[in-house]
This record gives structure tokens, sequence and C-alpha cells, in this order.
């Protein structure tokens, strides 16, 4: 494959070209070709396992095609996220910092250079490109993400895995490359990250490559989307709901051009079948037998249907509340509750969002209703017999990774036949080449598919999910949906996906300031007010802007000192010749000393001389040094 940048084509960021790839056997990508623009964000859909980030892997390097070409633009920053999240004592702040490279190396070159020319270049480019308000840049990235003031300062070593993908997503975004290629980067964010993240890519200015399922990030970010489908792909304008209205129009009309095409074989092939063997129609009949053969089946778009979701209701459902708290409070440490007054109550059909910031306690009142927390105080009055059913993406290790899903099965269903037992497997839209694939050797998707169905396997009273969709595609995401509509039981759901709170959720309760309470409101007053939250400044971004003020002044300070020091030096020089050329003048006054010793008073003549041309020339440098500072002075 050739890799190379793109020097004739400056319109172009990206420009693939007959590009293919095989993995394991199967050809992902055949022969694609298409091109990405500057400051244009593309949105790559499709089903799991089609190739899209295997396309990211080829662009970035990471993976040989069969053949092709990718060009990026020559000079281009590629900027992608590191599947290895950041580690080690390095607060977060400095993690992100350390992005910029080129400020990195800056402040090394103003900390360690001494010539005056160099320094100001120096400090010419780091105001150029923002260098001293670079703090207060990664500060406001980093609270979008959820990192408050106090957890930008911490180590990355402190955190969970999740919120160190959160760093490298935000070291990424800070270094402004060219180029970003974004693999699912919704999957570790919270909804109100999630909304943040929508708006900061409509705003940015370089090009973007975003692989995403998250329908309301690609109506809401992307200028057109790339369709990956059986190796080849299609581009459509606009956001995801405009992609789907395209695509479907255009299936309906290859349904009816193929229609017509199989009525005009089948009227063809009804002359050829009644006239071939007549003479005086043997020549129609073999035009018409060319004609068939030269007739190419109309290829349509239409996807193969996407496996449902097998949620089994109750047998008996409850009577109402199903579960009501009473000034309750809950956490881990005794005496210090994460959640305080909680009077809350659930009925057997409700549905509910839990909204609010990651680290409000979200979790924690779902564990709370799931049974693996108690209440520290107050009262939680539940029905002896509910059974509740929680899935949380840490569940997906707790799945045997040697067993097959079959197994799996065969735990919860020991009396049943192997026919029984396959038939629920294939209830939960796993095959058979899935159900004897060890779950270690299964797509996210697919393990996601198969817990949610298991912790469901008996019909449970309340159905907890905790980002549920993180692994599914679109389709599968309806499916979730479909399945939530006909579950009879109550439902508490965390997530990041818009579409299926819209979906699947009759109430919202809103977690924040060591409570729930009930949101009054939907989720479109929800986005309003976390968007009117952003623009009116918090608190963390105040005390950024504060400290990147105070770092802007101590380095306006420190760029201007050694530009002051050589003005300095230069006038120190300019005192000592002076004073020289005095006392020379004064030795050359008196009378005597050209009787007494003609060669000392020649001696100093001469000396006299050299001191006024070097006058002359650190007057000369002075002059051009003191220009620096006041250009250097005005710049700060």
């Amino acid at each position: 494959m050739r890799r190379t940048s793109i020097a004739s084509q400056a319109s172009l960021m990206l420009h693939i070209n007959n590009l293919s790839c095989r993995v394991d056997g199967r050809l992902l990508i055949d022969n694609v070709s298409f091109a990405l623009r500057p400051r244009t964000r593309l949105g790559l859909v499709g089903r799991n396992g089609t190739g899209k980030s295997t396309l990211l892997r080829i662009i970035k390097g990471e993976l040989e095609p069969l053949g092709g070409e990718v060009r990026l633009r020559k000079g281009a920053r590629l900027g992608a996220v590191d599947q290895e999240a950041p580690g080690g004592p390095q607060s977060i702040m400095d993690f992100v910092l350390a992005a910029d490279t080129e400020r990195a190396a800056l402040l090394d070159a103003a900390e360690h250079e001494t010539d005056p020319h160099k320094i100001a270049e120096v400090q010419t480019r780091l105001a150029d490109i923002g260098a001293y308000s670079a703090e207060a840049r990664a500060g406001t990235i980093l609270h979008g993400l959820g990192f408050s003031a106090e957890e930008q300062r911490q180590p990355c070593e402190n955190f969970s895995g999740g919120w160190r993908m959160r760093a490298a997503l935000a070291a990424m975004l800070f270094a402004r490359p060219d180029l970003l290629l974004l693999d699912e980067p919704t999957n570790y964010l919270d909804l109100e990250g999630a909304i943040w993240l929508e708006t900061h890519l409509k705003r940015y200015p370089g090009a973007a490559l975003i692989v995403s399922h998250d329908r309301d990030l690609l109506n809401t970010a992307v200028h057109q989307i790339a369709h990956l489908r059986g190796g080849k792909i299609t581009l459509f304008e606009g956001g995801y709901d405009s992609f789907e209205k395209q695509l479907a129009e255009r299936q309906r009309l290859d349904m009816a051009l193929r229609k017509r095409q199989e009525d005009e074989r089948r009227h063809l092939q009804a002359f050829v079948d009644r006239f071939r063997y007549k003479a005086s129609k043997a020549r129609q009949a073999q035009s018409r037998i060319k004609r068939l053969e030269k007739m190419r089946p109309i290829a349509t778009l239409v996807e193969n249907p996407v496996a449902p979701f097998d949620l089994p209701g109750p047998e008996r459902p409850m009577t109402p509340p199903m579960i009501r708290l009473e000034n309750a409070s809950t956490g881990y440490v005794p005496g210090k509750p994460v959640l305080d007054n909680l009077n809350l109550a659930i009925d057997p059909d409700d549905r509910i969002a839990l909204l609010g910031r990651n680290g409000q306690g979200k979790s924690t009142f779902a564990k709370l209703l799931a049974g693996r927390l108690q209440v520290m105080s107050g009262r939680m009055k539940h029905h002896k017999r509910m059974q509740v059913a929680y899935f949380a993406q840490h569940q997906l290790d707790a799945l045997n990774p040697q067993e097959t899903p079959y197994a799996h099965v065969r735990a919860r269903m020991a009396e049943a036949t192997e026919a029984q037992r396959r038939a629920r497997l294939a209830r939960f839209g796993l095959g058979a080449a899935q159900a004897e694939t060890p779950v270690g050797d299964l797509s996210g998707g697919e393990k996601a598919r198969l817990l949610l169905n298991l912790i469901a396997f008996d019909g449970p009273h309340l159905l907890i999910l905790d980002e549920p969709t993180n692994h599914l595609d679109m389709d599968s995401r309806a499916a979730l949906a479909d399945a939530l509509d006909a579950y009879e039981g109550a439902v508490l759901l965390i997530s990041h996906d818009r579409f299926l709170i819209e979906r699947s959720i009759d109430r919202l309760w809103i977690v924040r300031d060591g409570t729930v309470q009930v949101y009054d409101g939907d989720m479109d007053d929800y986005r309003r007010q976390m968007s009117e939250r952003e623009r009116k400044a918090p608190p963390p971004q105040k005390q950024q802007a504060a400290l990147a003020k105070r770092q802007r002044q101590a380095a306006r300070r420190e760029r201007l000192a050694p530009l002051r020091r050589d003005i300095e030096r230069l006038e120190a020089e300019l005192e000592r010749l002076r004073t020289g050329i005095a006392q020379i003048d004064a030795a050359l006054a008196k009378p005597a000393l050209y009787e007494r010793d003609p060669e000392q008073a020649i001696a100093f003549n001469q000396k006299r001389s050299r001191a006024l041309a070097r006058i002359d020339e650190v007057e000369t440098r002075w002059l051009e040094a003191q220009e620096r500072y006041e250009r250097a002075r005005n710049q700060s």
C-alpha cells in the first residue's frame, strides 16, 4: 500500500483510493475510494464487524491492506486516542498538556535558550499558539468530559480505565490535530459528557472521521455519513436521520426497479418458452434470450434483520409501589453517605432514566436498588418476592471466557433438553456458530447480548441497565428499545444514548447534590440546561481562567527578563566605555604627556578611537535590544 502526502490536491485532507483489506480470510474492505476535505466531519456507520475500526487502523498505519493507498495532506497532523489508557504518577492535567508537543518543545527552548534573537522567535511562537492560556483550555476540555478541578491535579493511576480513556480523549482534543480519528468516542462518557463532546466537535476547526453508533452525535456533529456495507462505502449528505431517510428511499427505488426487472424477466422468459421452437419467431426468441443473459440482477441495500432481544417479564405482577425509599441514605463508608434524603417510589410498570454526571452517584443508587448496597439510615421497603436483574459493563468480565454461550445456558437450564437450550439461545440472537464459540472470542456486542439475556432469564420485576448500549450497533440498539417496550416489568436506565432514553423511558430522575430527585422536564429541556450551564462558565473553568491569567503574567515577566537583562548588559558596557574615554581625555588634557611620553599619548589616542567605535557598535545593539523588548512587551 502507498501511504503518501497530498501535495497537489491542497483542498483534500484525506484521500482513500482503491483500498482493499482482508482480515481472517474475510474481505472487509473491497476497492473503496472516498475523500475528506478540511473542516469536514464524516461519520462512519455500519453493522458491527463490517470493518469500520479496521479502516481507521489502516489510516493510522497500524494495519497493512491488500492494496490501494491512503493519502494525507502534506504536513497534516493526525490525532487518535491510543488503545492503552494513560497511567502512572503524572497528573491528568500534565498528561493532557504534554499532548501538545510543539508547546512542550517551545517551553523547553524558552527555558534553556541563551541567544536573544532565538528567544524572541520562541516567545513569538508561544504567543501565536496561545501557549500561556493552554492550561485554561485543557481545564475546559477536562471539565467538559467530567473531571473536576481537583481531579485534574490527581495522578492518572488514581483513576479507573474508563476515566483514563476520557483523559486520553481530552489529550487528543487538546492537541488540536488537523484530522481527528474517533472510534466510538462516547462509549466512556456519561450523557453530560456526550452532550459536551457533540458541541465541541461541532465547533472543531479541523477535519474528523468518526466511527459511532451514537445517533445524536451523528446528527449533531457531522456533515456527511459514510455507510460501510459489504466492503463498499456509500456517502450521504447530512446527519444520521437524513442518512436513514435517504437510505430508505434508495431501498424503495431499488426494490421498485428490481420488481420491474423481474416483471420484464418473466415476460421475456414467457415469450422464449412459447416461441423458441417456432420458425417464424426464432430470431425474436434468440434476441430475448440474449437480453436475459445480459440482464444483471439489481443489487439492493436491504440489511439482514438484526436478532431481537428476549426480555421476559415477571410471571406475576406486584402491587404498587414495588419499592419505596423514605429518608434513606446509602454509601460505602459508614457515616459518609454518597446519597442522602432519598424519598422515592418505583411502581411495577415504571420506565425511569437516571440523569446526572458520572461520580454523582448514579451507579451507587443502582446498586442500592439491586441489593448490592444497604441503606445506612432511613428505610427502603420492597416486596419480598421481588426479583431484580442488574446489568453493568463490568459484569461482562464475570462471564467465563473459556465457556461457550451454550454452557452458560445449560447451567441455567439443567433439566431442559439440548433442543430447548439451543432454542433459548436462538431467542438471544446467538446462532449455532456463536453458541459453540468461547465467550472470550465473542465480540463486545455478542457478549453484551448474552449477558443481558442471562440476567433477565427468569423474568425479573425490575430491570436495571447501566450503559447497556456501549457495544451495540445502531440496529441492535433499536432492537433493545423494542424489547424494553415489550418488557412488562419496571426499568431503571443509566445511559448516554438519548435515542434509547427517548424511545423507552417515561420518567426522568436526576442525581446531584448528594441525592436523587424527580426531574421536571424532558430530554430537550435537560440538553438545553446542560448547554446553558456550559455557557455560564462553571466555577472550575473560572478557576482555570484565573490560574491562566497568573501564569500569563508570570510567563510575561519570564519572557521579558532575558531581553531586559540584555539591555542592562549593553547599558553597563556603554557606561564602562564612556568612563574609559573620560579617563583617557583627562590624561590627554595634560600637556606634559606629549613631552614626557609621546608614544603613550599616541596609544591613548588609538585606544580612544577604538572605544568610540565600540560605543557606536554597542549603541546600535542597544537600540535593537530596545526594539525587541518593546515588541515582546506589546505582544504580551
